[in-house]
């Protein structure tokens, strides 16, 4: 079968610009997410600049049975994996106990168990082809995140799974790379019922979507477990490591109290 790039929530934001940057280094791509307008969109851009016009995929990672409607259809064109980019999730702002539970598991669902499960489907094809697994996570995996703990908690998971992962998987020939930005300024902050501005979105550790994936794309392909996207990012992160959470946890308390809002919209 044919190897593709497969990536999820490429509709925008940083999944629409890791399939700019995975198509401008030759991949020939599968993007997938649930708006088809968007992808389609996008499939026209890239085709427009001269490369393969990406395969489309709608689906909703929600769905228990996507992972495998997702590969029954790739099975069915004569093309399958070798890259699965997990970037599709989404996060919300507010206290756990206030924050609507049936929310709150739905992110887990995605975040955690839709990004496991499409790391896990493909292992054979991956292994293959020489390729690997990108997760997107964040800066948020390396803190408690009162204020959003599912959120956190969730992020905590994918770097911990996929240095995991990578280890289980370097005997394979399989590279994991957990990719971590600070703040970026996408459809996120919104979703999250965030304020425009909120948690350092313009501020001095913010980058645009399309340099937190190319930073992405290339320690990716050097084949580094984790990806710290920005110098300013990479060094909040060691004073994290550094600092008690007994001292972190107000901190972050105080920050999202100050960015939050109820405005919302799809990531």
């Amino acid at each position: 079968m044919r190897p593709v790039t497969l990536i999820t929530g490429a509709s925008s934001g940083i999944g629409a610009e890791l399939a700019r940057v995975f198509a401008a280094h030759g991949h020939e791509l599968v993007i997938t997410a649930r708006r088809e307008a968007s992808l389609t969109a996008l499939a026209d851009e890239i085709a427009a600049a001269g490369q393969p016009r990406p395969a489309i995929i709608v689906a909703d990672l929600a769905a228990r049975d996507a992972v495998a409607a997702i590969a029954a259809e790739l099975a069915a064109r004569g093309i399958e994996p070798q890259h699965v980019v997990n970037n599709a999730g989404f996060g919300l702002a507010g206290t756990a106990a206030s924050l609507d539970r049936a929310d709150q598991l739905a992110m887990v669902d995605l975040n955690v168990r839709a990004l496991t499960e499409l790391s896990l489907a493909f292992v054979d094809s991956l292994a293959r082809h020489r390729g690997g697994i990108l997760n997107l996570a964040s800066i948020a995996g390396f803190l408690p995140g009162p204020g959003m703990a599912v959120y956190y908690a969730s992020k905590a998971f994918v770097v911990s799974f996929s240095e995991a992962l990578g280890a289980e998987l370097a005997h394979r020939g399989v590279r994991v790379t957990a990719l971590c930005p600070g703040p970026v300024a996408t459809g996120f902050q919104a979703r999250a019922g965030l304020a425009a501005g909120g948690l350092g979105e313009g501020g001095p550790l913010a980058l645009p979507a399309r340099r937190v994936a190319e930073i992405g794309y290339a320690g990716f392909m050097a084949g580094k477990r984790v990806v710290i996207a920005g110098a300013g990012n990479r060094l909040a992160v060691f004073f994290m490591r550094l600092t008690p959470h007994a001292v972190l946890l107000p901190i972050v308390e105080w920050s999202m109290r100050r960015a939050g809002d109820k405005s919302q919209e799809p990531r």
